[in-house]
């Protein structure tokens, strides 16, 4: 009976694992295609901010875009992420790696979180100009 007993609670636990296991979802994400390359940006840091109640910018999070040029996980879905946000843009260090002038550091781009909904905030960048969008 103990032994019964021990294996149909082991097949529950191994099942529950499986079965409840869910990726974790988020809310932001954001990307940079290089338009005078053609290619994705990849391995450019890009850092996160929030605009607290006394107008300073706060560090939320900084990660580094993939090889396709991407971040795909900012802001966990699930909490209030609602606020002004600014994403920074290191691309100074992308150009000069590339040997290429730029005319930009770094880019702000400065939003706001209004819902639960997911936002995506990508940029088109050249050495000299650079566009963005609310994608989804």
């Amino acid at each position: 009976m103990k032994t019964r007993l021990f294996v149909l609670l082991s097949f529950v636990w191994c099942f529950s694992l499986f079965a409840f296991a869910q990726d974790q979802s988020y809310q932001l994400s954001s990307h940079i295609l290089d338009i005078n390359s053609g290619y994705p940006a990849a391995g450019v840091k890009i850092g996160l901010y929030k605009l607290n109640t006394d107008k300073g910018w706060v560090l939320v999070d900084e990660k580094k875009t993939d090889e396709n040029g991407r971040i795909k996980d900012f802001l966990p879905e699930g909490t209030d992420n609602k606020g002004i946000y600014k994403l920074t843009y290191h691309v100074g260090p992308y150009f000069k790696e590339k040997k290429q002038d730029s005319f930009y550091p770094f880019i702000d781009v400065v939003f706001e979180i209004k819902d639960d909904n997911h936002y995506h905030v990508p940029i088109t960048l050249s050495p000299y100009g650079y566009s963005t969008y609310r994608g989804n």
